[in-house]
This record gives C-alpha cells, sequence and structure tokens, in this order.
C-alpha cells in the first residue's frame, strides 16, 4: 500500500524588524547602555481572550475503542491486555521457556542495531506491498499461528482472521488453535488463510486435518518442526494452567478484578479445537500427547507429496537446516525458536538471517526467508526487511491486541505496526521494501 506523507508547515515569516506592538504604542527605548528588554517578555496580566484558546477540553472517552485508539505502541496494548486478561492465560501468552532467556535476547537484537538513514531522497509515497508465496500482501507482516487463541479472548481466531482479511495480510490458524478450520474459514472468507500443522504420531489424523485444510482453501501449509516435545513453560507450571481454565480459589479471586473476561469466557461456546473437539488437561499434557518425537526428514518429503500448495517450514535455527528443508521441496522456512518456548538460549532469528541468506543465494534458492520472534514495532519489521527477511510474522504483538480489545485489538496492533514501518521508512530514505538492504542496518552487537 502506498502511504503519503504530507509536507510540514511553511515557515511563518518574521515581521519587519521596525514593526511597532500590537496595540500601535511603541516600546520604550532603554536607557543608554543598558540592553533592549523584547516586547514579548515582559509580564502582563493575562486576557481572557488569550486564555480561552487554550481551554478546550476534551470530552472524557470510556468507550473500547476510545481506549485502543490512546495505545501508541505495543507495549500499550500489553499493558491494556494484563488488565484485563486473568494471569494463567495471560502469561501463557506473555511468557517463555525456563528462565526465558531466549525471548529475552530475541528482543534485545531488534535493540541492538543502528539503523542508516539516507538522505535527500523522495519519500512523500511509501509503498509497504510485497509479494509472498505467490501472492500480494498489503503489509509485510503475518498474523502467526497461536494455540489456544480464544482462551486469551473470547473472539480469539475469529477477530485475528477478520483482522488480517481487513488489513489485506494472511492470517495462520494453528493445530492448537480453539476454533475449526473450516469456521475460520467461513469467519473470513476474503481472507487469505494458512494452516500451521503439528505432524502427529497418528499420521492418519494429520492426513485428515492437511484435507481439510485444502478444501477449506488454504493455499499455505505450515509445518512445525521444532517441538519434538514440549519446552519447560515454567509460568504455566506454576499457575496450574488447564485447558479449559480450572476454576480454583486462586482463579477466582484473580476473576474478581477482571469479570468481562470471565463473563465472555463461560457465556460463549466451550473451548474447540482445530484438530480434537474437547480436552480438559495441562497444556504440557496435550502437547506431549500430540507432537510426534521421531519426525524425520522423511515425514517432509510426505509432506511434500501430499501437500499441493505451497508448503513452509517452521523452526529452522541453523543454517545447515534451512538448506536441507529447501532440498526437501519447502517453497519457504521460517527462522523461528518459537518464540523463546521450547529450547532456552536457542539461536535468536534476526542474528541468523544474514548467513541463512548467504547459503540460499549461493544455492541459486529462491525459497522465501520469512522470521518470526521478539518483533515488537514496525522498525524491528523494517530492520529483519533490510538483512534480508522476504516477510515477517507476529505472535505476542497481535495477541496483546486481541486481549486488549478482541478484533478491534488486533486491527489496533495492525495501525501501529503499519505507521510504524511507514514512519521508519521515510526516515531511512527509502519508498519501497525493494530498496532496503543490509546497508541501512549495522548489528552493534552479535
Amino acid at each position: 500500500m502506498t502511504h503519503t506523507i504530507k509536507p510540514g508547515n511553511p515557515e511563518v515569516p518574521s515581521a519587519p524588524a521596525d514593526s511597532t506592538p500590537a496595540g500601535g504604542a511603541a516600546a520604550p527605548r532603554p536607557a543608554s547602555g543598558a540592553p533592549l528588554v523584547p516586547d514579548a517578555l515582559r509580564r502582563r496580566v493575562p486576557k481572557y481572550s488569550d486564555l480561552a484558546p487554550l481551554m478546550q477540553f476534551k470530552k472524557p472517552e470510556f468507550s473500547r475503542t476510545a481506549k485502543l485508539r490512546r495505545a501508541s505502541t505495543i507495549w500499550d496494548l500489553r499493558d491494556m491486555a494484563k488488565r484485563r486478561t486473568p494471569q494463567a492465560p495471560f502469561d501463557y501468552t506473555d511468557g517463555a521457556a525456563e528462565a526465558e532467556i531466549t525471548l529475552r535476547r530475541a528482543r534485545q537484537a531488534f535493540l541492538d542495531i543502528e539503523f542508516r538513514p539516507g538522505i535527500l531522497r523522495d519519500v512523500s509515497k511509501v509503498d509497504l506491498g510485497t509479494e509472498i508465496l505467490g501472492k500480494p500482501s498489503r503489509l509485510p507482516v503475518g498474523i502467526a499461528p497461536t494455540g489456544f487463541t480464544r482462551m486469551m479472548q473470547s473472539e480469539g481466531e475469529y477477530a485475528g482472521s477478520r483482522a488480517a482479511a481487513e488489513a489485506g495480510i494472511p492470517y495462520t490458524l494453528s493445530t492448537m488453535g480453539t476454533a475449526s478450520i473450516e469456521d475460520v474459514a467461513a469467519a473470513a472468507p476474503d481472507g487469505r488463510n494458512w494452516f500451521q500443522l503439528y505432524l502427529w504420531t497418528d499420521r492418519n489424523r494429520s492426513l485428515e486435518l492437511i484435507e481439510r485444510a485444502a478444501r477449506a482453501s488454504n493455499d499455505t501449509l505450515m509445518v512445525t518442526v521444532d517441538t519434538a516435545v514440549a519446552g519447560a513453560r515454567l509460568r504455566d507450571v506454576r499457575n496450574g494452567m488447564t485447558i479449559p481454565p480450572a476454576l480454583t480459589l486462586k482463579t477466582v479471586v484473580d476473576a474478581s478484578y477482571r469479570p468481562a473476561w470471565w463473563f465472555n469466557f463461560l457465556t460463549h461456546e466451550p473451548l474447540t479445537f482445530a484438530s480434537l473437539s474437547r480436552y480438559t488437561g495441562t497444556v504440557a499434557e496435550l502437547i506431549n500427547s500430540m507432537f510426534d518425537p521421531t519426525l524425520t526428514f522423511d515425514d517432509l518429503d510426505w509432506l511434500r507429496e501430499t501437500w499441493k500448495g505451497k508448503l513452509v517450514v517452521k523452526g529452522i535455527q541453523t543454517v545447515e537446516d534451512a538448506r536441507r528443508v529447501v532440498d526437501h521441496g519447502a517453497d519457504g522456512i521460517i527462522l523461528s525458536n518459537h518464540g523463546g518456548r521450547q529450547l532456552d538460549r536457542a539461536p535468536i532469528p534476526f542474528h541468523l538471517l544474514p548467513d541463512v541468506n548467504a547459503a540460499l543465494e549461493a544455492d541459486h534458492s529462491d525459497a522465501a526467508v520469512i522470521l518470526d520472534t521478539g518483533i515488537m514495532s514496525g522498525a524491528d519489521i523494517i530492520a529483519a526487511l533490510a538483512l534480508g527477511a522476504d516477510f515477517t510474522l507476529i505472535g505476542r504483538a497481535y495477541l496483546y491486541g486481541l486481549m486488549a480489545g478482541g478484533q478491534a485489538g488486533v486491527a489496533r496492533a495492525l495501525e501501529i505496526l503499519e505507521t510504524d514501518m511507514v514512519r521508519t521508512m521515510a526516515l531511512l530514505g527509502v519508498s519501497r521494501l525493494s530498496d532496503l538492504n543490509p546497508d541501512h542496518v549495522r548489528l552493534l552487537t552479535k
């Protein structure tokens, strides 16, 4: 999409040097040798006519939409989300594995850069449009697959898919999503829907999901490969996180501060999943019952033969694995450490970008390179694109918006990122994504 940057206000011409002050009387001349005191600096009693233009008080706005408009950053949405959401589902979104070192490092990686802007470029129109996996996207960012989404906020996947469709970007439904493939497709019929697959030990169940995704017009299958077992998500352990959330004494007390969340949760359809109808137990138990620790590259070959659309592999964390999955037929790779939720101290996707790009270029590969993990601003997205990413995905950033305000909150998160991207591009002196290159970013540390 092309964004027009409006020029600043023209300079206001100064008054002639010999003009007299307002009121017609000339300012008194200072005594010989004394400094001249400008009339504007002489104290006076203010008149009502001077004060009236300053006394324009806004009418208080208490609607959810008004509150969302006041959010200027994804961090603002996170603060709102934390106030509205019970601790267990908020921590499920906000937390990561073990000591959460990987998540902190991933976010710090985006902070430890230096932008190198160009000057005297025409940036009156900034175009954020791009193409990913054979189709256009209005923005260079899509929504990543997230599990148990209706547990964070009752609109869940329906809000995410609809907001993505309105923004003209892809939406990815997770195998662990709390809405069916068919229902999400019906909720956003004009959207571009992708499906994320965890290969189960039961291959027939996996095949059933693949066929359902194809019938629902999902054009891209995203297989996640960094989940041989569940990561140690200690916040969930400490919170006693279960599916669905259990009404313990702790959660009842927590609910008293967030009645709207519980009202929405209890008065909507119970959680159902993209891949199973009901489940009761802990998150770790569900994950370990479904994930297959025996996966090999042979399974990727089976997927390539079975799925006729675009195939991308999520969870690539080394250069060698990036090259291998492309050799096995992947149309794209997603540099990701699962948002820091699997292996703590895992490689940082942003740091991997230059080496992975160099390797794929040496192989003359045209596979798409997509990046997630750690993105919290539009500037982060632009930095990733400059270092060679073709596209990016957001998980937590959109979930904070969802928890803050449902579909309107997701839309606000995307608006914030879009505004950030336009401003960053203009200040870099770049009007098209294709003009970004590694010279625009310097890594301060690695």
